[in-house]
């Protein structure tokens, strides 16, 4: 049987398959990475600022009817919230080395060229993890129902992918991994 994760790095689509499934979050170390940026920044940049606001504002006087302090709490409430949900989201990170994948199916980090059967139109979509979506672009998570449904297809294989607006058919046209 072979070894799919190996100190938290997952090596084949099977196990990303499993894990999408699961409550982890793949990502590579740059999503994390990137993650943990915008973690650091609010707890340690934003939040104090709102705090001291919010400091200023009490020290105003009648907090009833002050608008800033009532501001500054949701601000509060709302950046908490924004915090939490990042730590939450890297504590259930597990992170994937795309280089590692397989080369000649769609999995994580690569890039496939599809033509939609339908409609006739040829699309381009990036398998990402979190973190690194960018959907104007055609970075998808490896996660979305599309992307799970483009899993593990190679070059001319067709794909019939259950989406909640239909059922999407592509035929893939093309795989190129990441450099």
């Amino acid at each position: 049987m072979r070894k799919t994760v190996s100190r938290g790095v997952l090596r084949d689509c099977e196990a990303l398959k499993r894990t999408a499934m699961s409550d982890r979050i793949p990502m590579t170390r740059a999503g994390y990475d990137k993650i943990k940026a915008e973690l650091d920044y609010l707890d340690q940049v934003e939040l104090p600022k709102v705090l001291e606001r919010i400091a200023k504002a009490r020290s105003e006087g009648d907090l009833t009817e002050n608008a800033e302090f009532q501001y500054g709490h949701e601000t509060r409430r709302l950046l908490e919230a924004k915090i939490n949900a990042l730590r939450d989201k890297l504590s259930r990170a597990i992170i994937v080395d795309p280089s590692r994948m397989p080369k000649d199916e769609v999995g994580f980090g690569v890039t496939v060229v599809v033509k939609d059967l339908d409609l006739g139109g040829v699309e381009e979509f990036t398998l990402v993890g979190a973190g690194e979506e960018d959907y104007d672009s055609g970075k998808i998570l490896c996660t979305s129902p599309l992307a799970q449904g483009l899993m593990g297809k190679r070059v001319g294989d067709r794909a019939e992918i259950k989406v909640p607006q239909g059922v999407l058919r592509f035929e893939i046209l093309e795989i190129r991994a990441p450099e």
